[in-house]
């Protein structure tokens, strides 16, 4: 059984007519279920259906051209077990292939909430930022990679690179605000961290100006680098776009970003410019590499599936 979506909507009454229309003309759809009456707030009739993932952008566009999400509620929860013919036949009628789909306003849904900038956001970042400090400062390349999983960065590139191809200025100004004022908090609380690390004789300016074989890479960007966090870029896009979540772990620790953060702030402490010149490069490239590489694959996505047989009756 692949992937099946279940919607339940609260329409006014003089509208479920034209929603069930709506749901019965849509290839892919089962399990209709109308209970005239039954909502309270807002008042109005439930409609709940089984739709394939692959049938359901096309299905909530429709809905919202009908004004369903003003005038009552659409609510979407993926289905992780349907024992039912029925669901099979309308997985296999609808066009293209569940994995292959986007959920533009799922999409849009997460990278919002992810882009947040809130108390917690700010820890996380911040936190990771401290433990890449550090990573960098004993050359510990467990540290790096375990600072790399707890940043939450990449939910506002995800965001940012969603805001593009949508063309939604809100979020992309939210996406651009969580990010500058994030890393720029970070940052600044991992100077303080480590001249007090510093100062009680756990960080040294030797240990950063030492040869450091598994972490000297993040003060010095290359095109490789960019390379690196285009493909994550892509892995990533796709692992929100498909709801494979585990592949964002990986995700994580394959580009520079925490690390030349902390290492930048780690040399800023010390005043030594070039450390610091360096990785806030490493920090940009990786940044743009991931922003580009998510909005053309969206753009790809986008593309691809408009190519897709659309549904018909």
């Amino acid at each position: 059984m692949g992937a099946m979506l279940h919607l339940r909507m609260i329409t006014p009454s003089g509208r479920t007519d034209e929603v069930v229309l709506l749901i019965e003309k849509t290839v892919g759809t089962t399990h209709l279920v109308v209970l005239p009456g039954a909502a309270r707030d807002p008042a109005g009739d439930v409609v709940m259906c089984d739709v394939a993932r692959e049938a359901g952008d096309e299905l909530l566009a429709g809905l919202r051209e009908l004004g369903i999400d003003t005038t009552g509620s659409i609510a979407v929860e993926s289905i992780d077990l349907s024992l039912s013919e029925r669901a099979d036949r309308a997985e296999a009628d609808a066009p293209g292939e569940g994995a292959d789909a986007v959920l533009w306003e799922q999409l849009t849904d997460a990278t919002h909430e992810e882009s947040t900038l809130s108390v917690t956001y700010l820890a996380f970042i911040t936190l990771a930022t401290m433990i890449a400090a550090c990573g960098v400062v004993l050359d510990n390349a467990i540290l790096i990679v375990g600072a790399m999983a707890v940043g939450p960065e990449f939910g506002p590139l995800a965001g940012l690179s969603t805001a593009i191809v949508r063309r939604r200025p809100r979020l992309a100004l939210r996406s651009l605000i969580a990010l500058l004022v994030g890393f720029a908090a970070a940052m600044a609380v991992t100077v303080a961290f480590s001249l007090f690390m510093d100062a009680v004789d756990l960080f040294s300016q030797e240990q950063l100006m030492a040869d450091r074989p598994n972490t000297g890479f993040i003060y010095a960007p290359d095109w490789f680098s960019f390379v690196v966090a285009v493909l994550a870029g892509i892995a990533g896009t796709l692992s929100l776009t498909s709801a494979k979540s585990g592949a964002l772990v990986g995700v994580a620790i394959s580009v520079t970003t925490i690390p030349a953060a902390a290492n930048a702030a780690v040399a800023l402490s010390y005043g030594d410019t070039k450390q610091t010149w360096g990785s806030t490069e490493q920090l940009l490239l990786n940044l743009l590499g991931i922003i580009v590489a998510g909005t053309l694959t969206l753009l790809a996505q986008k593309w691809f599936w408009s190519r897709q047989p659309k549904n018909a009756p």
